[in-house]
């Protein structure tokens, strides 16, 4: 359950990848199909400018051709390979048989090729877009969701990916276990379940409706039905009674006094989870379907996870949320009351997630024009001014420069909860938290920025709307279609969101200039495929590693241990100990620089305006 973006080789966008989207649909292909029709490109007379369209159409069936003929493994793919395919990584090394589901992996370069089709009309980018579809559904869970990762190897390959490399990732819990189920986490299900509508609706093509339904079914039974907890999502489902309640502790005398570790509430699996805005991707993509299908059945289920978003906000005068809230009355909490998750994830509240469930609810007020949705947004606000990151702290750690609030509040006390881990490796280190805000984590962040300034302002322009503003604004909600249409016409150029589904909404593409163009053609030349730094590089698995306690610090602020953990990080900057020496970042195949590179191109060749 990653609450920080993993970026690998200049991944920047995750967002593009993990939903991305830009341009109207304009006519559909079929009628009311929710497709973008591919456009012509007009004759022109030859010169310079004709020129460089052909180089970059040329291009694009170049590096998409490779992609999907020498990169993929039967259409899937993880984020970034070694020239020769002999190394591959997705968050943490992967076997040549498998594919990453998360972004920016497997859906993401659908979407891609999908957006190169639209915008050229070739059916060498339709063929790939199909051949990554059918790798999307041969990955998905019984259940209709995704996990992480898939290996077309079978089963046995992925229990043994899980029994090495996976459980000796430090800091990866969530590889650490093998649960046999689907997860909600990092847009995973929320951007496979995307391209498979958008594939299903470019040509009504029957392969692909039967799991973008299965899909559907997934996400609205994966609801919490009853409770405070109604309208809410698991981390993961179905549930899965062989969860690991918490990591072992294996050198409890070196926690500090005074610090607390481990699992707080145990399984976190199964409590109602706000990580990576999981309530906001699959209201979105309910909503597509709303748009593109017709489907408004899915109405009632987005109401429901709305009101629980609302209803989830913690009495003042720490009127936030946190990463997860328990789904029942436990240990003498309400249900509802906030939950801890991984060993680094205390019971606490989280300003981050508080910032992104504001803006979630300024999202719901313009879908619906309930005022409700507003009422206690001045007590978020409010809370988050009483909780900011003392000058000290900044001045003391590094770490927290640029940063303006903890990540972690105290339940009650509101004073910051800070984590650190002791060790070299899984087999002898653990997680803690306490109070001291020095050498906290570097793999995730002990402090956040909130912009309270914008908060506020988009607050004060909201509620001052009167009731005929909002009615004009509402009157395009997708909650009031009545009838399809279509999505935007791009999904990999920038992220798709709430007000580009609005009727009459167009979403515009980057301006890219000929002198951009051709540098994105230039870069890729004649090898096929663009090389850029590979940001991330990890261990080889190597067994298990010591138990035998270490006192040192060399691991307690890096992204990786010893040499037996199998944590990503960056070569530039390894641990300050032997063997580790800093080394270049290897070049390789990224892919989503590869995303990235063929948005330009494409928005070269058919902007949305």
């Amino acid at each position: 359950m990653k609450r920080r973006r993993f970026v690998m080789s200049g991944l920047s966008p995750i967002a593009l990848a993990a939903c991305g989207g830009g341009g109207d649909g304009g006519a559909s292909a079929l009628a009311g199909a929710g497709s973008s029709k591919p456009e012509a490109v007009a004759d022109e007379k030859p010169d310079a400018g004709d020129k460089l369209r052909k180089r970059v159409r040329s291009a694009l069936r170049q590096a998409v051709r490779f992609m999907d003929e020498e990169v993929s493994y039967r259409g899937g793919y993880v984020w970034a390979y070694l020239p020769d395919l002999s190394v591959s990584w997705g968050e943490m090394e992967a076997k040549r048989t498998m594919c990453w589901i998360q972004p920016p992996g497997t859906p993401s370069a659908g979407h891609a090729f999908l957006d190169a089709y639209h915008a050229t009309g070739d059916e060498l980018f339709y063929k790939a877009a199909e051949r990554t579809a059918r790798a999307l559904v041969a990955a998905q869970h019984p259940a209709g969701g995704w996990n992480y990762i898939y290996d077309f190897a079978g089963e046995a390959s992925l229990k043994h990916w899980y029994e090495t490399i996976g459980a000796n990732g430090w800091r990866l819990e969530e590889f650490q276990h093998y649960y046999g189920n689907a997860t909600f986490d990092d847009a995973g299900t929320a951007v496979a379940s995307q391209f498979l509508l958008r594939m299903y609706l470019e040509k009504r093509d029957w392969r692909f409706r039967g799991p973008l339904y299965k899909a559907i079914d997934f996400v609205t039974s994966a609801q919490f039905s009853s409770g405070i907890a109604d309208g809410g999502w698991p981390q993961r489902y179905p549930p899965f009674p062989g969860s690991v309640s918490s990591m072992p502790l294996p050198n409890p005398q070196q926690l500090p006094p005074g610090a607390t570790q481990g699992m707080e509430d145990g399984d976190y699996t199964r409590q109602i989870t706000f990580n990576d805005d999981v309530a906001g991707e699959n209201i979105k993509f309910m909503l597509m379907c709303v748009v593109g299908l017709g489907e408004t059945r899915l109405i009632e289920p987005v109401q429901r996870a709305m009101q629980c978003l609302r209803r989830l906000q913690q009495p003042g005068p720490q009127a936030g949320w946190a990463l997860q809230h328990l789904t029942e009355d436990r240990d003498g909490r309400p249900a509802g009351a906030p939950a801890g998750a991984r060993t680094y994830e205390p019971r606490s509240l989280a300003t981050h997630t508080t910032q992104t469930n504001v803006l979630q609810l300024f999202h719901y007020f313009r879908l619906t024009g309930d005022r409700t949705f507003l009422a206690r947004v001045p007590e978020a606000i409010a809370w988050l001014n009483s909780c900011k990151l003392t000058p000290e702290m900044i001045a003391d750690n590094p770490l927290l420069a640029g940063r303006t609030h903890p990540t972690f509040i105290e339940l009650g006390t509101n004073q910051p909860r800070f984590v650190h881990r002791y060790g070299s490796n899984i087999w002898n280190g653990a997680y803690y938290f306490d109070h001291d805000h020095r050498a906290t984590l570097s793999h995730y962040s002990a402090g956040r920025s909130v912009n309270i300034g914008s908060l506020q302002a988009t607050y004060d322009q909201l509620a001052s709307m009167s009731d005929a503003a909002i009615a004009e604004m509402t009157a395009g909600s997708p909650l009031k279609a009545t009838r399809p249409r279509d999505l935007p016409k791009y999904f990999s150029l920038r992220e798709v969101d709430f007000p580009d589904l609005f009727a009459g909404a167009t979403m515009t593409s980057p301006t890219v200039t000929e002198a951009q163009a051709q540098a994105v053609v230039d870069a890729l030349g004649e090898k096929d495929y663009w090389l850029s730094p590979i940001a991330f590089v990890t261990n080889p698995f190597r067994g298990n590693g010591p138990t035998t306690p270490y006192t040192g610090d060399a691991y307690r602020s890096r992204h990786v241990g010893d040499i037996y953990d199998t944590s990503p990080y960056d070569p530039l900057t390894p641990p300050e100990i032997e063997p580790y020496q800093p080394r270049e970042r290897p070049l390789g195949i990224s892919t989503s620089d590869f995303v990235a590179n063929t948005g330009k191109l494409i928005a070269f060749l058919a902007p949305v305006a």
